[in-house]
């Protein structure tokens, strides 16, 4: 059955039924209607993969075998991300969108079923658990040759509504701990489509990062009585030499200990734990910052960059007073023709080397003209 939500900035959700039971939503702006119904064929969706836990690092694991199989890299005539054009049938039936999010087809993490509870951690002892969590698939644009930098900011206001509104949801499923929106850009980070996409991890399990964030935030609050990243904030705010965009509600910098030759935080002034607290002008400054990131990025060489853009936010349900919403920006690209490998010391230690100052990146980002 479909189900039709009024959201914030004039934009309304649309859910319907696929035909292996998956649910896509659409996000509209200019009072579509969907109708169009998923012409494929029924399709048996993978069971759930395992959870093991590595008793060296104290961390979980998900074992998804199933995604061996995935698509990868196909031609923009058979890009299962574009709109349903003539025989091409994909995985958005209607032959126009906005922004759309559906379930992955081949997720890491999958709702479990019945009851669900991690496994007591006892070391090697563990018990196998299930992979339990939600994997989506959030699409931009209908614009295969698209890309956020080249997003209207109208476009980027109704892909905010669409996290937000995500978050909100996927908030409410029990068995969800830690919600991460992101998106992966360029073959260099391992995209296997090109289409302008992101997507959205919601663990039942705090991530590795997560966790050590929120474990040092609490002493920092123990120690001081003050939030960790509000303190990063105003030193970042107060050295100044490492912003390098900013408005009303913004702020993006190159942070003090970079960990890759390109790496800008977008922070909102007013701190929030997640994306369904910012506030109304919050939310409206947003497009004009975050466009303005992306296209200093590609324009420090001229050429597109791959990288990561993930949002940190407050797990589901702690720690929400210590850590804030920010979006993180990471490239590995570091010259024209030359990346920044995370080889022995950074991948085998955890021990990241740069081989170039923060300052230096902000300076190089600054310097672009738009």
């Amino acid at each position: 059955m479909d189900e039709i939500v009024e959201l914030s900035a004039g934009v309304v959700r649309t859910s319907r039924t696929m035909n292996d039971g998956r649910t896509i939503r659409y996000y509209d702006t200019a009072g579509q209607t969907r109708t169009v119904p998923d012409q494929r064929p029924e399709e048996e969706q993978p069971g759930i993969g395992e959870l093991r836990l590595d008793p060296l690092v104290n961390e979980w694991v998900a074992m998804a075998a199933h995604r061996q199989g995935r698509i990868f890299l196909p031609p923009k005539e058979l890009c299962p991300l574009c709109p349903t054009t003539g025989e091409l049938l994909t995985e958005i039936p209607e032959n126009d969108f906005e922004v759309v999010v559906f379930d992955n087809r081949s997720p890491s993490l999958r709702p479990p079923d019945g009851d669900f509870a991690l496994p007591d951690m006892v070391g090697s002892d563990t018990d196998e658990g299930a992979a339990a969590g939600k994997c989506e698939v959030i699409c931009f644009t209908a614009d295969h040759g698209g890309a956020f930098k080249s997003l209207s900011p109208q476009r980027v206001r109704t892909l905010l509504e669409a996290w937000r509104d995500r978050t909100a949801e996927l908030s409410k499923l029990p068995f969800i701990s830690h919600i991460a929106p992101f998106e992966n850009r360029g073959e260099e980070i391992g995209v296997t489509l090109a289409h302008p996409h992101g997507q959205i991890y919601a663990y039942s399990y705090l991530p590795p990062r997560v966790t050590k964030m929120l474990e040092v935030a609490r002493k920092h609050h123990e120690k001081t009585g003050r939030v960790l990243f509000d303190d990063v904030l105003a030193r970042e705010l107060r050295d100044d030499v490492r912003i390098i965009a900013r408005n009303e509600h913004w702020v993006a910098y190159t942070p003090y200990a970079s960990r890759y030759p390109f790496e800008i935080h977008v922070v909102p002034l007013q701190p929030v734990a997640d994306l369904t607290e910012l506030a109304p002008a919050a939310c409206d400054s947003f497009p004009s910052i975050a466009i303005e990131v992306m296209q200093r990025l590609d324009g420090v060489f001229g050429i597109d960059m791959a990288y990561i853009a993930a949002w940190h936010q407050a797990p589901v349900r702690e720690g929400r007073d210590l850590l804030r919403l920010h979006w993180q920006i990471t490239s590995v690209r570091r010259a024209p023709g030359k990346l920044k490998y995370l080889a022995g010391s950074e991948s085998a230690m955890g021990a990241f080397i740069m081989d170039m100052k923060p300052e230096q990146s902000a300076q190089q980002l600054k310097d672009v003209k738009l």
